[in-house]
């Protein structure tokens, strides 16, 4: 990917994000974090060049090499993938800005020990499966804040900053909107608790996800297509 291809995605997108937010409220910022799972570590560089500043991979592995190969750089990695449980140590060595993927307690409490092991906290986000789908991992809306709370209670290495949920995977933007309108439920409620981040929406989604008051997307093709 060129300088230029890489501005006019940045440019393009930011034009996007900004008419949503607006429609929201001035006051209503909104974080990008670039997915750079199908993209290379150079494309990564072009993007980051032209003043994208975070990026997310979906594998220990994959966040692993692209962070090596772009360590002169001081990019924010964001891990967004599903945590299994044997890969922990792994990206606790990577110390990733933000876990979004916390699925459930169960996983939590696994984190916690290992970070616990090596006195050290990371930041991440409760995964809720607001859209009811089966594909999808996360807690389930009508016990995403006592689970929240528990992590909270139980846990005290993991800095919970907020919720994260994949929109509803179907062509009817109502029932989208209504997966998005349920996780900013569910966030509004553990604000009080210290919940910074609420991250909706994706390449095809975006959109909506901000007006239903999402303040952290996760785009990957929109900002790395040639």
């Amino acid at each position: 990917m060129d300088k230029l291809i890489a501005t006019r995605n940045l440019d393009n997108l930011i034009t996007k994000v900004e008419a949503a937010r607006l429609r929201v409220s001035e006051h209503h910022i909104v974080k990008i974090v670039g997915i750079s799972k199908y993209s290379t570590s150079e494309d990564i560089r072009t993007l980051y060049e032209v003043g994208q500043r975070a990026f997310g991979e979906n594998k220990v592995q994959d966040l692993k090499e692209k962070s090596l190969a772009l360590e002169e750089l001081p990019i924010e990695w964001h891990f967004v993938g599903t945590l299994q449980k044997n890969k922990i140590n792994n990206l606790i060595d990577l110390n990733p800005t933000l876990i979004h993927s916390l699925d459930s307690l169960e996983l939590a409490i696994e984190l916690n020990k290992k970070l616990e092991s090596r006195n050290k906290k990371l930041s991440a986000l409760l995964q809720i499966n607001s859209a009811y789908e089966d594909t999808k991992s996360g807690v389930l809306p009508e016990v995403a804040i006592e689970t929240y709370r528990e992590i909270l209670e139980k846990c005290p290495y993991i800095i919970l900053k907020g919720v994260m949920s994949i929109g509803a995977h179907v062509e009817d933007e109502n029932t989208i909107k209504k997966s998005f309108q349920t996780t900013k439920r569910i966030f509004d409620e553990l604000v009080p608790l210290g919940a910074r981040y609420c991250s909706m929406g994706m390449s095809s989604d975006f959109e909506l996800a901000i007006e239903c008051g999402s303040n952290l997307i996760r785009v990957g093709s929109t900002l790395f297509k040639n």
